[in-house]
């Protein structure tokens, strides 16, 4: 199995307080991994670290093979645009673009030809059900719909990885099992790997790997493996409960 993200002894500390502490991880392709823990456990920081917008201060790591130690600002930066995509609770849609443009947009900086662009657009847009929402601008739409289409600009470049941060922390239920449900579509349909931080149980049950972190190092994991949704979102409740920690 291809791996996408490999730690050995990851630590990262900011002055003499240690908030990662020689994490070992390996994420592979097409895996759907949600990493939990209560506030102050390292999970945000650890997604900041893996997607290169932080720098580690002890162990390895490496991003489809390659070293992060060897690479520099720059081709860390180009790295970042090609191979990684970013969902936000915020959205982070830009109010002036349509929809569409904002989904298109990380291939428009890249001067991608309009005919890829449009082959790329079509299976996602389908696929998070936000085809007749195209034209219309982000103060039209509702907060799933931007979600959706968040999730559509993050994964139209094709990336080895997507980092989704806290995706349904802004979203009613209703909304937010449409985009659980179609996020793990996309996941299989398209292979793409997904990272995802999260304090929500029902949101992880949607994985298909749980990571829990605690005091800035990993205490436990679990796998879906060949159970359904429910049965995992009882297992991880069953988990977060005996390691301590708000529920949402």
């Amino acid at each position: 199995m291809q791996t996408v993200i490999r730690t050995k002894n990851l630590s990262k500390s900011y002055g003499k307080t240690a908030v990662l502490k020689n994490i070992d991880l390996t994420i592979t392709l097409g895996e759907f991994t949600a990493i939990m823990g209560p506030s102050g456990s390292g999970k945000s920081t650890l997604m900041n670290v893996l997607s290169t917008i932080d720098r580690f201060t002890g162990g390895e790591a490496w991003l489809e093979e390659q070293s992060l130690l060897e690479l520099n600002k720059k081709t860390l930066r180009k790295f970042r645009q090609e191979r990684m995509g970013f969902i936000f609770q915020d959205y982070n849609l830009l109010d002036t673009l349509t929809v569409k443009e904002n989904i298109l947009l990380p291939l428009s900086l890249r001067k991608c030809p309009v005919s890829e662009m449009e082959s790329r657009l079509q299976p996602i847009v389908k696929a998070l059900n936000i085809e007749a929402i195209l034209d219309q601008y982000p103060s039209q739409i509702s907060g799933g719909q931007k979600q959706r289409a968040a999730s559509a600009r993050a994964m139209i470049t094709k990336p080895a990885i997507v980092f989704a941060d806290e995706p349904t922390g802004a979203l009613d239920s209703r909304s937010a099992t449409q985009l659980l449900e179609e996020l793990a579509a996309l996941n299989e349909m398209f292979r793409t790997t997904v990272l995802m931080v999260t304090h929500d149980i029902y949101a992880a049950s949607y994985c298909k790997r749980v990571i829990f972190l605690r005091d800035g190092s990993v205490v436990n994991e679990l796998y879906a493996g060949e159970q359904g949704q429910k049965a995992f979102y009882d297992r991880i409740l069953e988990t977060q409960s005996l390691l301590g920690g708000k529920q949402r």
